[in-house]
């Protein structure tokens, strides 16, 4: 049986929500400047409208693009940072391999070994049968116990995964960490804890697209366009 089209009872065709959800995603643009863009071509529709195609169609576009995903090197680097939501800090966990391709993030409110534990045994299980050979960590404490306790719930005799814990080596995803608040700007702050990952696996998914850690993707932005375009290709 088809599955039903994620675009019935919208208003707008799917060209111009797609547009829309893209805009927000990849560049550091508020909703109302997104609108603006929409209005200059003639397009009106009012920034509740937008926040709602964004809400509903990023965690869509990350659902669809997973399965054209290139496989991830076996060595990752795994860090934290924080960002607001709903008024507090939350802490944003994030793994990425050694070609800068995304693994898995996770949002939580503490940072302890058991979020880090949480958030790697999510990543691993992400992954499934390709876990990591390294993981490249900063000196917090908490990365040596996790992984050594995860190294023996799948092997108690021999320590699969190794971890580095030089910081130095941690370069790659500190970059990366700078590089998603510049696209996040001034919406580092977010209402909720649904909104906050709804907006983060969106933009991950877009910079996962530029980047070109997909499969079967033209060149340039209008490669990009093509692409998500088509995960929706037949849907109206």
């Amino acid at each position: 049986m088809p599955r039903e089209s994620p675009f019935k009872y919208h208003r707008f065709p799917r060209e111009i929500i797609l547009c829309a959800v893209r805009w927000y995603l990849r560049y550091a643009l508020p909703y109302q400047d997104v609108v603006d863009l929409l209005a200059e071509r003639g397009i009106h529709a009012d920034r509740s409208t937008v926040y709602r195609w964004v809400h509903k169609f990023a965690p869509e576009i990350t659902k669809r693009t997973e399965k054209h995903l290139r496989r991830a090197s076996v060595e990752w680097h795994v860090d934290e940072t924080y960002i607001r939501v709903g008024g507090k800090w939350r802490y944003l966990w994030h793994a990425i391999d050694a070609n800068g391709q995304m693994i898995d993030f996770r949002l939580t409110a503490r940072r302890d070994a058991k979020a880090a534990k949480a958030f790697l045994n999510k990543a691993i299980e992400r992954v499934r049968l390709h876990r990591p050979v390294i993981i490249v960590t900063d000196k917090a404490p908490t990365y040596r116990r996790v992984i050594r306790e995860i190294n023996h719930r799948y092997d108690p005799h021999f320590d699969s995964t190794r971890h580095i814990d030089r910081k130095w080596r941690n370069n790659l995803i500190e970059s990366d960490h700078a590089a998603m608040k510049r696209i996040l700007g001034y919406r580092q702050s977010f209402r909720s804890l649904r909104s906050a990952k709804a907006t983060l696996s969106g933009i991950e998914t877009i910079r996962t697209i530029k980047r070109g850690h997909i499969q079967h993707r033209q060149p340039g932005v209008l490669g990009e366009i093509a692409f998500i375009d088509a995960l929706f290709y037949g849907s109206a």
